[in-house]
């Protein structure tokens, strides 16, 4: 016991002379020599310790904004520390669906990769004087310390690193909750709270499973879909850019944005909802599209109205046959004038967008045009390598219409489906009119109810083109005997002109007879 005692008396004679010395040195010394005893102390120390260290720090610098390297750290250690770690802090980080546990500071754990050990601490720096500042940024200096052996260097540096970072942005990717954006005035663009872009939470209820589509046509396009989504290698040994283009083309209530919230689902991308009205010029189009993210649908709806982008590629012999018609040319020049004002953007323009050097930058994209007259818009616009896939929504067949019954009425089969199944062939009828019809108007009405709604209603809608039909036939007959008695009349003030011309003829030659005699 007593040599214990002397043990510990001389042990914290040296900590007191360590911290008496310690003490004279931060006072006493100049800062530039301390300076350089550190550094030389440093380099000696690195001669006996065989362990590297890397700082990441929150803000690098003077910056105000936090170290995407450090975001992905944080992430990437959340997932690995959640089981390890004894001190834990948790955070709602923006843009997540769920709360990030943390390693707390002066906490550390070990991490192995490909047989390597390695440790990873959490620390921070408290400022000594507290500071006022209008940028939202922590007072305390924040970093996460790496060490590992000085022998792992080429594989920590090299092979590590990278895949901390990939798998920290992963994670982000997995556990972000998705947006719906829509493009601002450019008169928002400046500032100190600048955005091109405002958002909502993306939270449409839509999935390819309860989409009213055949099924084989719809698995055709998840396949499409996923392969696009994993094919970054494949897109870069070809050549193109990372994004594909899809053509929704079809009658209103057919479901091409139902679609489109389906394809945002499945793949877990961010949309764009891109409205052309609003976008001045060319210029502006390219600086939208350079702040969209990658995984990400960018969305133009109603393509044909958004702007006259059909007009602009006429040829001789049109715009020769337009001179005539000078009427329709005024409209036309005053249509003009009037979106002029408010949108100069080009044909030109929109296909450098989907398609030009400025469509590489970033990747994993997926551009969207909707319309319901594809005939309408130009066919250098729509062509394979813009929109790269065409896909038709069309009235609804007896296979979409098991998915809505199943949706709604949760029915797999009854014997009222021979029936609809029927009148579907015979008669045409949007999803969305069959889905208002299957859906229960009050809590009384059973499938059985909204199952003869619909039957009532496609009955409705087939006596109705039928009564449609005998006008148009009507009409055209009317319009055929018009024609007909139109070229009857014609012909025969021909034949007039000709009785009348053959008149004067014997009239002038009798004349001519009498003077000659």
């Amino acid at each position: 016991m007593v040599m214990m005692g002397e043990t510990w008396g001389q042990l914290g004679s040296v900590i007191a002379s360590a911290m008496f010395v310690w003490a004279m040195f931060q006072n006493y010394f100049p800062h530039k020599l301390r300076g350089r005893i550190e550094t030389y102390g440093h380099k000696l120390l690195s001669l006996v310790y065989p362990y590297i260290q890397i700082t990441f720090n929150e803000y690098p610098g003077d910056g105000f904004e936090r170290c995407k390297a450090f975001i992905a750290i944080e992430r990437y250690l959340a997932a690995n520390s959640s089981a390890r770690a004894k001190c834990l802090k948790a955070n709602l980080v923006k843009d997540s669906e769920s709360l990030v546990l943390s390693m707390d500071d002066k906490e550390e754990i070990n991490d192995e990769y490909e047989g390597v050990m390695l440790w990873w601490a959490s620390s921070k720096i408290i400022p000594t004087s507290q500071s006022i500042s209008f940028y939202p940024r922590e007072d305390d200096k924040r970093y996460y310390t790496l060490t590992f052996h000085k022998k792992n260097r080429d594989v920590i540096t090299k092979a590590y690193l990278r895949h901390v970072l990939d798998e920290g942005k992963a994670i982000a990717v997995r556990s972000r909750q998705r947006k719906l954006f829509t493009n601002n005035k450019s008169e928002n663009w400046y500032g100190y709270k600048r955005s091109m872009w405002s958002h909502v939470v993306f939270d449409h209820p839509a999935t390819f499973e309860t989409w009213a589509l055949d099924p084989k046509r719809k698995q055709d396009i998840i396949n499409d879909l996923l392969t696009f989504s994993k094919a970054k290698n494949y897109y870069a040994k070809v050549g193109k850019a990372w994004k594909r283009g899809y053509l929704l083309y079809g009658l209103p209530g057919t479901g091409k944005s139902t679609m489109i919230a389906a394809m945002a689902n499945l793949l877990e991308y961010d949309v764009y909802d891109l409205e052309l009205t609003t976008v001045k010029d060319n210029t502006e189009l390219r600086k939208l599209l350079i702040d969209t993210t990658s995984k990400s649908i960018i969305v133009i709806e109603d393509i044909d109205c958004s702007l006259d982008l059909t007009g602009q590629r006429k040829s001789k012999n049109e715009k020769d046959e337009k001179k005539e018609v000078k009427d329709a040319e005024d409209v036309k020049k005053a249509k003009e004038a009037s979106e002029s004002k408010t949108s100069q953007v080009t044909l030109s323009g929109l296909l450098n967008f989907i398609d030009g050097l400025w469509s590489a930058c970033g990747g994993e994209r997926i551009i969207v045009f909707t319309t319901n007259y594809v005939e309408k818009l130009d066919p250098a616009l729509i062509r394979r390598g813009r929109m790269d896939k065409h896909i038709e929504l069309s009235y609804c067949c007896f296979e979409a219409f098991k998915v809505l019954a199943r949706n709604y009425l949760d029915l797999e089969s009854h014997p009222l489906f021979t029936t609809i199944s029927m009148l579907l062939e015979e008669t045409n009828m949007t999803p969305a009119d069959v889905a208002e019809n299957l859906m229960p108007k009050s809590a009384e009405e059973g499938p059985e109810t909204c199952l003869d709604n619909l039957i009532k209603a496609l009955e409705a809608a087939k006596e109705e083109a039928k009564m449609k039909a005998v006008e148009e036939e009507k009409l055209l007959k009317a319009e055929k005997e018009e024609k007909l008695k139109a070229e009857k009349e014609d012909k025969e003030k021909e034949q007039n002109a000709e009785g009348t011309n053959g008149k004067q003829t014997l009239v002038t030659d009798a004349k001519e007879n009498g003077v000659n005699a």
